[in-house]
């Protein structure tokens, strides 16, 4: 019976990292087409997975996509406040990875992102222990 169900969830998240992976193919399209804020938004929706490998996956399109942002303000302006949370997670993963790149984008994706959401997005996105990336 516990075959079956590591199997079943085996599955899942099998399902879950194809549909990643066909996510990270059309953050990479738009990244190719510069359409930076559209690919944020790609990267962004949906919630984050709960398995590790899927959550590593996913890590790796959304830090293309924020990494290629270079008008944060404007990324800002036309992204809908519903996601200010879960980028403020993915902000503080891409500080932890301590890549001077990443860590310099995210500092500024932060200091912006905190002027325009407020300190209630900090306080949310380190609060929330159920939806980590």
């Amino acid at each position: 019976m516990a075959e079956a169900k590591k199997s079943v969830g085996s599955d899942k998240a099998e399902d879950i990292l194809t549909k990643i992976e066909n996510k990270s193919l059309k953050i990479e399209s738009l990244i190719k087409q510069y359409k930076f804020i559209e690919a944020i938004k790609t990267a962004l929706e949906g919630y984050p997975p709960q398995d590790e490998r899927c959550k590593s996956a996913n890590w790796i399109g959304v830090h293309k996509a924020l990494m290629a942002i270079k008008d944060v303000e404007g990324m800002l302006r036309s992204l809908d406040p519903q996601f200010y949370d879960i980028l403020m997670k993915y902000v503080y993963r891409g500080l932890s990875t301590g890549n001077r790149t990443t860590c310099d984008q995210c500092l500024k994706i932060h200091e912006k992102l905190t002027e325009k959401a407020g300190f209630g997005c900090i306080l949310r996105s380190l609060a929330d222990t159920v939806n980590t990336v």
